[in-house]
């Protein structure tokens, strides 16, 4: 089972790391550079004067956008005074080189846009490019160029800051949910063992608690009564074929056990360990999930006293009202152990009963176990009813048939 339930959870996560998504990676800026060759070309050529300084420019404008670019997609580093500074230094050699050579100069713009697209988020984004985009288009109209360069230039430089935003937040958020997707399979499987060892201990606990009781009654009656003992024998070779269906369902999850199955249950295995029982049951039908619940209950509070109560009587009370029921199995035994807490309505048990008090708690319920108001032990349940889905599952015909009983 957790072999499987640990292949799956892998095979879930080796799939989400192959699904396609968008770049994620400083070199996916890199390329953008290229953009700069028409300042290089002209630096080759000769044509633009003071290479020197152009050169220079154009060196120090390079090397602050590689910095950049590896340093936005860490968080800490993207958010850093130093990161903020190269962008302030690569504005200022923008505009230098712009205004001094103008043409193919103007091209940085878009470069420097898209660089504080990978750094900056929100407002500041938006100011930032919106004055880029401007300066841009205010620059290349004091060359007296014609009126859709200037609408390019500053269009191009508001598109590359913005769709590299948006681009790079998209990435940032398919990462994020690729890894909620596998904490929430790593959770699942981690829910699966959980209900898979509760189940099996509340299961086999019982089981086996009333097999050895079932057997000791048949190896005392068959001196003096062998049809009797006999009959404890067959009720055994049921009790362990019950407990295999029951496991194959636990094993796959569909389990859901009736209240007043397992009130026969507990008043079988009550009387072959010579326990005297009293079953009362009042309120209106309880929904299925509702009996799941108390059936557990019932099941390891009489698994319990059957095992170690050393009690002569078992009292177990249901208690439905319209929006709550209460379950309460209270026997005469010897109550709180001597080496736990014997304070009336301190919480104890092994862990089935806390197992069980967490199954109530995630139902909206609770479970208390202590000493019972006469002494022995009390095991009282209680939880939320949805009268609708009573109401339907008794028009149905599934709900429990509620009324005094006594064993």
């Amino acid at each position: 089972m957790k072999a499987v339930a640990d292949a799956r959870a892998k095979k879930g996560c080796d799939r989400d790391a192959d699904l396609p998504g968008p770049p994620a990676s400083a070199y996916t800026l890199l390329p953008w550079l290229l953009m700069g060759l028409g300042a290089f070309s002209s630096l080759v050529e000769g044509t633009t004067p003071d290479p020197w300084i152009g050169g220079t420019g154009l060196l120090a404008f390079n090397s602050l956008y590689v910095t950049v670019a590896f340093r936005a997609f860490v968080k800490e580093k993207r958010e850093s005074r130093s990161t903020l500074a190269a962008l302030a230094a690569m504005a200022a050699i923008t505009y230098g080189l712009a205004i001094s050579y103008g043409g193919t100069w103007l091209f940085f713009f878009p470069l420097l846009s898209l660089a504080c697209g990978a750094v900056l988020r929100e407002r500041k984004l938006g100011l930032a490019v919106m004055v880029l985009a401007s300066s841009a288009g205010a620059i290349s109209g004091m060359e007296a160029g014609e009126v859709w360069d200037n609408v390019t230039i500053a269009y191009g430089t508001f598109l590359s800051g913005m769709v590299t935003a948006a681009v790079l937040s998209l990435s940032q958020t398919v990462r994020e949910l690729r890894d909620t997707r596998q904490e929430l399979a790593r959770t699942a499987v981690e829910k699966e063992r959980l209900r898979f060892s509760r189940d099996l201990h509340d299961l086999l606990g019982h089981t086996l608690s009333v097999i050895v009781v079932k057997s000791e009654a048949a190896r005392r009656l068959a001196p003096r009564d062998l049809d009797a003992a006999l009959g404890q024998v067959a009720d055994i070779e049921a009790v362990g074929r019950q407990a295999l269906t029951e496991i194959r369902e636990a094993v796959t999850g569909y389990r859901e056990g009736s209240l007043g199955t397992e009130l026969d249950r507990a008043r079988s295995a009550l009387l072959a360990a010579e326990v005297e029982p009293v079953v009362r049951l009042s309120g209106p039908p309880l929904p299925s999930q509702v009996e799941a619940l108390l059936g557990w209950v019932v099941r390891e509070a009489v698994t319990n006293v059957v095992r170690h109560s050393g009690a002569t009587r078992c009292e177990i009370v249901v208690d439905g009202a319209p929006e709550r029921v209460r379950l309460k199995i209270t026997d005469d035994g010897h109550g709180v152990p001597s080496v736990q807490p014997a304070a009336p309505g301190s919480r104890i048990g092994g862990t089935g009963l806390k197992g069980l008090t967490e199954r109530l708690a995630a139902a909206g319920g609770s479970l208390d176990a202590g000493r019972g108001p006469r002494g022995g032990f009390q095991v009282s349940a209680e939880l939320p009813v949805d009268p609708a889905d009573a109401a339907l599952e008794a028009e149905l015909g599934l709900g429990t048939e509620h009324g005094a009983v006594h064993g």
